[in-house]
């Protein structure tokens, strides 16, 4: 009786020490599977955890059971060989300790093939056609997404189970023989004992009878593993369409000549070599045994020698005959992989003929040209509208709104709380008090206030704008930096913002959040390892708890099979006045046959943007939308998950108004398509028209353009458009051959055009552009004398912008003070046409002065027409004599040089704006029709 007591009592408290030591999984579990039923994915949860069950615990025990039979088995052989009959008290312990050793080696494999494959099992299972077989082996290329990594994985842990049997073998039977010693019988006579003493030793007994079962065990074991590693062998036949080997990704010539035969001899040589491992264990020849593998490692070593002088001496000497054909897959497949097949490429004349009415006409693209930039834009924001030190705009956006009824292209950055910067760290301010941003700053991309600043269109707390934008909820709960969770609904009221020196309170309206009542209350305390969530007084049992409020880390949980982009934006739908997110997300691979990978650090080599992610900065509704039907990869996630993805039909029309084309999806695609818009293999090989992306001087540092949104009109269409471009120049040269363009806008969003330049005139590049400003002998001189002691001149992105058939360059240009109030200002504007480049206050100044007066109003009749300023200008005025004008000039600067060199930058600035208002008069009068005349003043001077 007292044996059962302290059984049963140790039973318990194993079973205690077991629920403690896994307390933190089981809370981890259950607060999760809340987490998941609050949005609506609980089936998308469980879906890991009823896979893993549903094959690791079969599994488990069919290894189980199979690797306990087998080592039983193997003691009573060893038993009966032995002839010993061991004590009944022992053999309870030594048969526990194989089912505990059966067991971990079991648990380790199950857990390590449906724990860590699960994903695979079910995308195995769920696979879906690509409708597209690659060149070699005629597969469809779901194959070597679904399929073979699996198999491989499989084979992987197969091969380590049948080590680790082997090696358990061995083991088991030296254990076996020095606790179980084999039982000799002593002959009775003289004449047989000094037999027994000389010639029939225990090691030659151990060897003959005891061992002969252990070592053709061990020969199963190895005849298994080679069948399986000729299997691999096959597999690996598969693999060379991912070669590195030749002038392009993917088989070469000596890939498939050589190498593929090697794999396929040394798969055969793997089943010899099989059969020669169990002969010979059985017969114990080791010669024999081994004779397979050698045969195998010196067919390796051969195939690889043969490989290497078949691709010197007869590849490279004739290289391009050789491997076109490859080359040739390799340009097909992996304009397949980056979405390149379906680009459109459209002839652009560039005709740079355009008029004053020519820029008239296109007023809604002039209105939408850039001249803000999104790095000093970012820090005027965080200065000017942070407002309070724990506000932070994380980075500025861009995107287009209907704003008073016009089509704008506009900047716009959540204002969110960052705790990290709360005077008083306390838990009550981190987790009850400070809780959420609020609202958002937007400005237009093409206008600035006279002090250089941008055009703040919303702006301050609570939002103030005078525009027709609706915001009605613009508390942001969840957010790119809202890394801690908060307690809504407790008794601490929550700040909200800041009304002069107080503070505006109020408490959670939304629907996010899980209840702290009853087990919760412990549950999270627990989670988040923090006991005053358990024993605070200000939480009550109406109390909700919001977790996982980093926008980037709630989707990643929800869908770790995703891969995410770097960049969410902030969206504010002008349906229900609310704020959301949208975070683009990608399916991607390294297995698609014989595309090149995008980058040397990653192997990746295919990639869609099939997922628009949507999350409520309020509620946190995180919904993910498939705008990639065709995509064969969210089509099997399809299958897997039902209840986690919408269509894109489903998606509100106030936020469907703003998805853009993602940025780093097209930088992927553009700097692929500057090798890969060759189609030619004999052109690709000899890197013909190889183009690059066009550089550009940023903010002091010469750089690859990277893809900017613009609006303007395409040649075929008749309305601006949100798009993203990246012009393209030859290599090494600066002229510009073409401009890469994305769509955005409603049924065309997605698609993708190459306008090509022709190749007969020289179309300037944007560093052609960047050069001829650093040349100009007005400009630079000017931006030198800025850069002096005291500022920095700082230049933003320079925009190629289409205009009829005509391109038109703009830049802006920063001015940064050196001292700590360093907010960057907008004060010039930089506007290059054809040969003509002038840097002006405005774009409007600089269009005039280049074309002629742009500013324009309508009549009674209707008919628009050029108008002069109510007020007119020095320069306006009767000109004075060309001598006179220079000399002021010359005085005005030299007076400018010298206030800048005694640090009077209020004086500075003075002679600059007088200086820019008579060289304005200098330029009016060299420009008019018709010659002026000396005034007698002049004459007497």
């Amino acid at each position: 009786m007292k044996n059962k007591t302290k059984f049963i009592l140790f039973i318990v408290v194993a079973i205690l020490l077991v629920l403690f030591s896994s307390l933190t999984s089981i809370v981890a579990f259950v607060t999760d599977y809340q987490w998941f039923n609050e949005l609506g994915y609980t089936d998308t949860f469980l879906k890991k955890l009823t896979t893993q069950v549903s094959i690791g615990v079969p599994l488990f025990l069919v290894l189980f059971f199979s690797i306990y039979f087998y080592f039983i088995s193997s003691k009573r052989n060893y038993y009966k060989e032995a002839k010993i009959n061991p004590p009944k008290s022992g053999e309870r312990n030594l048969n526990i300790a194989l089912g505990i050793g059966s067991a971990l080696v079991s648990i380790l494999i199950s857990i390590t093939f449906a724990g860590g494959l699960w994903l695979n099992i079910l995308q195995f299972i769920n696979s879906s056609k690509f409708g597209l077989k690659d060149p070699i082996f005629n597969n469809d290329v779901g194959l070597y997404i679904f399929k073979i990594p699996l198999f491989k994985e499989i084979i992987s842990l197969v091969l380590f189970l049948l080590f680790v049997l082997a090696v358990s073998t061995v083991v088991f039977y030296l254990l076996l023989f020095s606790i179980r010693k084999p039982n000799i019988k002593r002959p009775e006579n003289v004449l047989d004992m000094n037999k027994f003493k000389n010639k029939q030793t225990i090691k030659d007994i151990i060897k003959k009878d005891i061992f002969k079962r252990a070592v053709f065990k061990i020969g199963v074991f190895g005849f298994i593993g080679f069948v399986i590693i000729g299997l691999n062998y096959y597999l690996n036949t598969f693999d060379l369409l991912y070669s590195p080997r030749g002038v392009a990704y993917g088989a070469s010539f000596t890939d498939i000549n050589i190498t593929l035969w090697q794999y396929r001899i040394m798969a055969i040589l793997s089943l010899i070599s099989a059969f020669t491992i169990l002969y010979g264990s059985y017969k114990r020849k080791l010669k024999t045994a081994l004779s397979g593998p050698v045969l195998l490692i010196t067919i390796g070593i051969l195939g690889t020698v043969a490989g290497g002088l078949v691709q010197q001496f007869i590849v490279e000497p004739d290289e391009i005959s050789k491997e076109s054909e490859y080359i040739g897959y390799n340009i097909d497949m992996t304009q397949e992989a980056y979405s390149l097949k379906d680009v459109k490429e459209k002839e652009f004349p560039v005709e740079q003929n355009l008029t004053k009415e020519d820029i008239i006409n296109n007023e809604e693209t002039i209105e939408n040209i850039r001249i803000n930039d999104y790095q000093p834009l970012n820090q005027v924001y965080n200065e000017l509208q942070g407002i309070r030190y724990y506000y932070k705009f994380n980075g500025v956006d861009t995107d287009r709104y209907m704003i008073d009824g016009k089509y704008t292209q506009v900047f716009l950055s959540a204002r969110e709380m960052d705790v990290s910067k709360l005077k008083t760290k306390t838990w009550i301010n981190q987790h009850l008090k400070y809780t959420h941003g609020y609202g958002f700053v937007l400005s237009p991309v093409n206008s600035v206030a006279p002090n250089g600043q941008p055009n703040l269109l919303v702006n301050s707390i609570p939002p103030v704008t005078s525009t027709d934008l609706k915001i009605e909820r613009p508390e942001i709960y969840f957010g790119e930096m809202t890394e801690n969770y908060a307690v809504i609904n407790s008794d601490e009221p929550e700040f909200d913002y800041p009304k002069g020196s107080d503070n505006e309170e109020v408490f959670y309206e939304g629907t996010a959040g899980i209840s702290l009542g009853g087990i919760n209350r412990v549950l999270y305390a627990i989670k988040e390892a923090n006991l005053k969530l358990l024993i605070s007084s200000n939480i009550n049992n109406d109390s909700r708890i919001i977790i996982n409020r980093n926008i980037k880390e709630r989707v990643e949980k929800i869908a770790p099979f995703l891969e995410y982009d770097d960049d969410p934006y902030i969206v504010a739908n002008q349906d229900d006045g609310k704020l959301y997110w949208m975070i683009d997300a990608y399916t991607s691979t390294s297995n698609f046959p014989y595309s090149q990978p995008f980058s040397e650090k990653s192997a990746t080599n295919y990639i869609r943007n099939s997922v628009k992610v949507v999350v409520d900065a309020y509620n946190g509704d995180t919904d993910f939308y498939v705008f990639d039907e065709n995509d064969p990869m969210i089509k099997t996630y399809e299958k897997i998950f039902p209840d986690l993805f919408k269509s894109s039909n489903e998606m509100p029309k106030g936020i469907f108004s703003h998805i853009r084309y993602p940025e780093n999806l097209f930088s992927i695609q553009s700097k692929i398509y500057e090798t890969y818009h060759m189609e030619n293999p004999v052109v690709f090989y000899n890197s013909e028209d190889v183009w690059n992306i066009g550089q550009e001087i940023y903010m002091g540092e010469e750089q690859p353009i990277k893809p900017n949104y613009k609006m303007f009109k395409l040649p075929e269409e008749e309305d601006v458009e949100f798009l993203l471009t990246v012009p393209y120049t030859p290599a090494t040269k600066p002229n510009m051959t073409s401009l890469f363009v994305a769509r955005n806008d409603g049924e065309d969003y997605g698609k993708l055009y190459l306008y090509r330049f022709p190749k007969g005139i020289t179309v300037n590049g944007p560093m052609l552009v960047e050069s001829k400003i650093n040349q100009d002998s007005d400009i630079s001189p000017q931006l030198t004398l800025w850069s002096q002691e005291g500022s920095n001149v700082l230049r933003g992105n320079i925009m190629t912008i289409p205009i009829e058939n005509s391109l038109l360059y703009v830049e802006p240009v920063y001015i940064q003070a050196a001292n700590e109030n360093n907010i960057p200002e907008m004060k010039r504007v930089i506007v290059a046409y054809k040969d003509q480049i002038v840097m002006e206050k405005d774009l409007d100044t600089a269009l005039s002065k280049i074309f002629g007066d742009i500013n324009k109003e309508e009549n009674k009749d209707g008919v628009v027409t050029d108008v002069e300023d109510e007020e007119k200008t020095d320069q306006e005025k009767p000109v004075e004599g060309l001598d006179n004008i220079v000399k002021e000039a010359n005085e005005l600067f030299n007076k400018a040089k010298k206030a800048s060199q005694n640090g009077d930058w209020a004086k500075y600035g003075e002679y600059i704006e007088e200086l820019e208002s008579v060289l304005n008069k200098l330029n009016q009068n060299l420009g008019s029709d018709e010659p002026k005349e000396e005034s007698p003043s002049e004459d007497v001077e």
